[in-house]
């Protein structure tokens, strides 16, 4: 099965240029990588790889440069995988997706085993990133377990089963949920399931992220706009939208360093206010 990585990227052009030579690294190459950026500027110069490297540009913004990248790939691959530009695959990462879907002609996407995420935390370094990986040892088998969507850090996904799908473009700039929305969309099509034995590290890189209110606004908008569009249950919305405007007010007197928590909670009552008057429009943040 030939297997496509397609990276977006946004002011991280360093990431880039590590995380292909980690993909160097794979016990099973890429057949292709597509970085997909708003223009040069955003990638490494100067590439030479062991596995084909393309760069497609346009949009800014994660849905598009995944669209974007989508449209690239056509019909060449069986296989397409996304890696966020911060996110560490074990050498043996793209091995494990391959043999899954040989073996299991009926999954639509599989998502990996995030062994840390700094995307909870300050964020990770590249060596305690790899660091991470080496510690966690080899790895077991486990049987697949079914998901109601995958983690758009690391997810790959049958490409026959995609037709037409595409990421939805209203969730602007980082776009918050778009991996769910896409990824619970193609379980009318095939499973969505985690292993346990396909593993990385996302390092969770603050830097090249939207402004603390931008965010906050998305975690209230994005989720009931989602509610409406059908893509995903009220109580996982409500649970979601719950939990962050709990903690963006609880830790707004004393915020972590590294979270603009009054930022956050300032966008999350903006967008209450505009859902409560009717307004649902992920869009809206390009205009804060």
């Amino acid at each position: 099965m030939k297997v496509v990585v397609v990276v977006a990227t946004f002011g991280r052009a360093e990431h880039v240029a590590r995380l292909l030579a980690q993909l160097e690294r794979q016990t099973r190459l890429p057949d292709a990588v597509i970085i997909s950026a708003p223009d040069a500027d955003h990638i490494p110069n100067n590439l030479v790889c062991r596995f084909p490297v393309s760069s497609v540009f346009g949009k800014t913004g994660l849905p598009a440069q995944r669209n974007i990248a989508l449209d690239a790939a056509g019909d060449c691959f069986d296989i397409i995988t996304f890696f966020d530009d911060d996110f560490i695959p074990a050498d043996d990462y793209l091995d494990g997706v391959s043999r899954a879907f040989m073996q299991q002609p009926d999954w639509a996407v599989v998502t990996g085993n995030v062994l840390k995420d700094g995307a909870t935390t300050a964020g990770l370094t590249w060596d305690e990133g790899i660091q991470a990986l080496h510690e966690a040892g080899k790895a077991t088998e486990a049987p697949g377990v079914d998901q109601f969507s995958a983690y758009g850090c690391n997810m790959s996904i049958r490409a026959a089963f995609i037709g037409g799908l595409r990421f939805d473009e209203r969730l602007v700039l980082y776009g918050w949920q778009e991996d769910v929305d896409f990824t619970s969309q193609l379980r009318a099509r095939g499973r969505v399931v985690s292993l346990q034995s396909i593993r990385g590290v996302h390092l969770g890189i603050k830097g090249g992220r939207v402004s603390g209110v931008r965010f906050g606004y998305s975690q209230v908008t994005n989720p009931i706009y989602l509610i409406r569009k059908g893509t995903v249950p009220l109580s996982f919305a409500l649970r979601l939208m719950g939990r962050n405007l709990l903690a963006n007010l609880a830790r707004s007197l004393w915020p972590e360093s590294y979270i603009d928590r009054r930022g956050r909670l300032r966008g999350n009552l903006l967008a209450l206010s505009h859902v409560a008057r009717g307004r649902v429009q992920p869009e809206y943040i390009l205009e804060i």
